[in-house]
């Protein structure tokens, strides 16, 4: 993998091993010689990981639409920073950069665009590697959220193997290293039962 795009929280959270993970995230990227992909912060999760990555000479391409430059703090150090119009364009960007998806702990906006790329791979929009990295357990919920909807018939019993999900940096980055993208059946099941 050449880049990784990471999804974070524009905050710290109430944790300091969210952001000692973060750090770890971007030494660990930058030693691989993996370039980061990002929304472009200089604050929060977001600007440890890029200040990380920046630390051990490592590439950190930002990418943020003009309206969040005052809210996101633009981060005005990195080897390159992309101004696009809205966020629609800036997740379209950041995913035509990056062979790979992580989301580190993160609100909203973070659960949104990782779901996306989530949904993308499940659709075979695209076929890379899309993973959680699980600090303190933050994204125990979301992994039984999926289980839930797999049990429920919303979801195939193979689509968990879409997700990567480790709360170690280096078997994170190691398993996305040797990610094939399963064989997935049929996600409609109706059309199966009217064939």
């Amino acid at each position: 993998m050449k880049r990784i795009c990471v999804f974070a929280g524009s905050n710290t959270g109430n944790h300091p091993n969210y952001a000692a993970q973060a750090r770890r995230l971007g030494n660990e990227m930058a030693v691989r010689g993996i370039g980061l992909v990002y929304g472009g912060s200089k604050i929060g999760l977001m600007g440890e990981l890029a200040d990380a990555v920046l630390q051990q000479g490592g590439e950190v391409i930002g990418v943020m639409p003009q309206g969040l430059f005052t809210g996101e703090m633009a981060h005005r150090g990195l080897t390159d920073f992309i101004v696009v119009k809205d966020m629609h364009e800036r997740k379209a960007k950041m995913g035509s950069l990056a062979d790979g998806y992580i989301a580190l702990p993160g609100g909203f906006g973070t659960f949104e665009e990782w779901f996306e790329v989530l949904s993308w791979a499940q659709l075979g929009i695209h076929q890379k590697p899309v993973a959680l990295l699980n600090i303190e357990h933050y994204y125990t919920p979301i992994m039984q959220l999926m289980e839930q909807s797999i049990e429920a018939g919303f979801a195939l019993p193979g689509h968990h193997h879409l997700v990567v999900c480790e709360d170690d940096v280096v078997q994170l980055l190691e398993k996305m290293a040797a990610y094939q993208r399963p064989q997935l059946g049929n996600k409609w099941s109706e059309l199966e039962a009217k064939v």
